[in-house]
């Protein structure tokens, strides 16, 4: 197996050329009725204003709205133990390689229920970036942008929250499952995330108060917000309407007939075993639930992956959780039809040294890491971008920070070059100057 593969595939060919498209210009009667009033509105719009665009896109197929779900893997994983292994180096350590079900790709052997399922992935062996701080790559992951004192960039989720999420929507659009993610920055508090610490318990105070009726409660409610409106007039805030939404989008959740799909109880036994009996797999099903029920992004987070001592037994470990989970959601999106309308990444904020230390550990490593992509229009069963030998310096096809984020927009159907001003009126964007990578589009 070559180790600098790219674009290995079995019986696909490339079908993408040209812009890709970002706006649905021809609609069925099926898709009028699934998209509701406001989606279809907001399509009119943009067909009416942006006619050559439309036009020049036409060819592209109708799509359910998108949903993303976002594997974060907290604390930077190993690519050398995960989807990029160096079996018999010096570098690979004790990792050894297993196949795959697409003929040429390999991926580590912690990964078993993953390669079955590995066409349908595409596997980016190129990532590099320039962030080796947590924190620092942590945000830079999650913004597409790296930090800066002078403004808050709005993470992933809260940009698809603010460009596909339903305004009307009684489930919030932006869930965090076992960790608080990045929030909305200049977006405002109302597309931040709702997070779920502990997955096992259903979300927290979305009951009335002991002695507080329905009616007891919207009285109250009337009362804020006439002290609410009272002091916008007289400060003119602009986060009082963000926190007014807050409050709007709390009270429709309390009162929600979808609130049962963050209760995995209702699953049968052999589907929650399926997923893994641990906080990931839970955060897994949890996260398919929510897509289903209509809510636009989801993040399950798994740490533990800051291996600087004992790399290999806590990778291992940690993979007993991760394979099963990611590898069962992925194949339950595609089997309830749900696989083509979710954009499924896999990531963390950096990769770990192929040096080896003294403590059997890896170190931080920007330079060169992995990512994994799938469903939502992705190329299945390919990997694109490589590494050296040693797992060291990407020599084929390098992905940058900006690309990625271009490229996930272009596949939930958001304009990745979509400027919006700051309060202070400086003009950001979606992504900082990103192009998407056309090969992983399908």
């Amino acid at each position: 197996m070559k180790t600098t593969q790219n674009l290995i595939l079995e019986g696909n060919e490339k079908t993408c050329s040209g812009p890709i498209d970002l706006w649905n210009s021809s609609m069925n009667r099926r898709g009028v009725l699934q998209m509701g009033l406001g989606s279809l509105f907001s399509v009119l719009m943009a067909e009416c204003l942006t006619p050559l665009r439309a036009t020049a896109q036409s060819t592209s197929r109708p799509t359910k709205p998108k949903s993303c779900i976002l594997l974060w893997m907290n604390g930077g994983p190993s690519h050398l133990e995960t989807f990029d292994p160096k079996s018999g180096t010096r570098t690979g350590g004790s990792t050894t390689s297993i196949k795959t079900n697409v003929n040429g790709i390999e991926i580590a052997e912690g990964f078993a229920q993953v390669a079955e399922i590995a066409s349908e992935l595409a596997i980016l062996r190129g990532m590099t970036s320039k962030e080796g701080n947590h924190q620092r790559a942590q945000y830079l992951m999650h913004t597409g942008y790296a930090p800066n004192p002078t403004i808050a960039h709005p993470s992933l989720g809260a940009w698809v929250n603010a460009e596909l999420g339903s305004p009307k929507s009684d489930l919030p659009n932006f869930v965090s499952i076992s960790g608080p993610s990045i929030g909305a920055g200049f977006l405002g508090v109302q597309y931040a995330p709702f997070v779920v610490q502990n997955p096992t318990q259903p979300p927290q105070n979305v009951g009335y108060a002991r002695n507080v009726t329905m009616e007891r409660f919207d009285m109250r409610r009337n009362a804020l917000s006439q002290m609410e409106e009272q002091f916008h007039r007289e400060t003119g805030d602009a986060k009082v309407q963000g926190r007014r939404e807050v409050y709007s989008k709390a009270v429709q959740m309390m009162r929600s007939p979808r609130l049962k799909a963050f209760d995995i109880n209702a699953e049968p036994q052999t589907v929650r075993q399926a997923y893994g009996e641990n906080n990931f797999g839970r955060g897994c099903l949890i996260a398919r639930r929510l897509v289903e029920s209509g809510v636009r992004f989801v993040e399950v987070v798994q740490d533990g992956w800051d291996t600087h001592k004992d790399n290999f037994s806590r990778t291992k470990k940690i993979l007993g959780g991760v394979d099963p989970g990611m590898a069962t959601l992925i194949r339950d999106l595609k089997e309830r039809d749900l696989l083509d309308s979710t954009l499924v990444i896999w990531m963390g904020e950096f990769g770990r040294t192929p040096k080896i230390n003294a403590n059997e550990g890896r170190d931080h490593y920007p330079q060169a890491w992995n990512a994994v992509l799938a469903g939502g229009g992705v190329r299945k069963g390919i990997i694109y971008g490589g590494t050296d030998e040693t797992g060291s310096k990407v020599v084929e096809n390098p992905v940058t920070v900006p690309n990625l984020f271009a490229t996930v927009a272009t596949l939930l159907g958001i304009n990745p070059s979509k400027t919006l001003m700051t309060p202070v009126g400086r003009p950001i964007s979606i992504t900082e100057k990103g192009v998407p990578i056309r090969d992983l589009i399908a």
